[in-house]
C-alpha cells in the first residue's frame, strides 16, 4: 500500500498572503487542526496549526507567513513511498497530519492521523478466516483440511485445550482479527502461531510425499 491509497486529495489549503483572521474562520469551518500554505503551483511553503493561529489572533498578527512554520520544519512523505512509514512517522512524532508530495514537490494530499485510526480499525474487523484463505493461497498444494488440521494441532500445543479442526475452522469465521490478537496475546503471538501452522502443514505434506 502506498502513501497515495492511504491520504485525503480534498484537503484544505491555504496561501502565505492570507489573513490569520479568515484562516481561523475557515479551520474552525472545516474542523481541521492544521493546514499546508502553498505556492501558485502547490509547493509547500509552510504549515500552520491551530496554535499558530490561536497565537496569530492574540498578537495580532495580519499574515499567514508571520505565524506559519517554513516548509524545512516540516516533515512530508512521497505520494510513492509506502503507507507504512507515514504511519510511522505519525505514530513516532504524534502528529495530526503529514504532508503528501508528487515527485513535482507539489502537496497532492494529506494523511492524517484520524485517516490511520479509520485503517487500523478496518483491518482489526477483518475475518480471520480470510487471513488463512490468503495463506492457504500462498501454500500452494496445501488443502484448506491441511490447514485446519495443522492449526488445531499448533493450537493445542500452545494453549493445552483439545480442539478439533471442525472447532477450530467454526472459531476463526466468527472472529476477526482484533479479537484474534487479544486472544493470543498480542499480534506478534498471533502471526509466530501463522508461522508455525504453515511449517507444520509444510512438514506434513513433505512427510506423505516420502512414504
Amino acid at each position: 500500500m502506498r502513501a497515495k491509497q492511504l491520504m485525503d486529495t480534498k484537503f484544505a489549503y491555504i496561501h502565505a498572503n492570507d489573513a490569520v483572521e479568515d484562516v481561523a474562520k475557515v479551520m474552525e469551518e472545516i474542523r481541521r487542526f492544521t493546514c499546508p500554505v502553498v505556492d501558485e503551483d502547490m509547493k509547500l511553503i509552510g504549515w500552520v496549526t491551530s496554535f499558530d493561529i490561536t497565537r496569530g489572533l492574540r498578537e495580532g498578527i495580519d499574515k499567514i507567513s508571520d505565524v506559519m512554520s517554513s516548509a524545512d520544519e516540516v516533515e512530508t512523505i512521497n505520494e510513492n513511498a509506502p503507507a507504512r512509514l507515514a504511519v510511522i512517522m505519525t505514530a513516532d512524532n504524534h502528529y495530526v497530519a503529514v504532508p503528501v508530495l508528487n515527485d513535482n514537490n507539489q502537496v497532492v494530499g494529506i494523511i492524517r492521523s484520524c485517516d490511520i485510526v479509520k485503517l487500523l480499525s478496518a483491518l482489526y474487523d477483518i475475518k480471520v478466516s480470510s487471513i488463512y484463505e490468503a495463506m492457504q493461497k500462498q501454500l500452494k498444494g496445501v488443502s484448506w483440511e491441511d490447514l485446519m488440521e495443522a492449526s488445531a494441532a499448533v493450537s493445542r500445543r500452545a494453549t493445552g485445550r483439545k480442539i478439533t479442526p471442525e472447532e477450530y475452522e467454526n472459531n476463526i469465521n466468527n472472529s476477526t482479527f482484533g479479537e484474534a490478537i487479544w486472544a493470543t496475546g498480542g499480534l506478534e503471538n498471533f502471526f509466530a502461531g501463522l508461522i508455525s501452522v504453515g511449517e507444520l502443514v509444510l512438514a506434513r505434506r513433505v512427510g506423505r510425499a516420502r512414504k
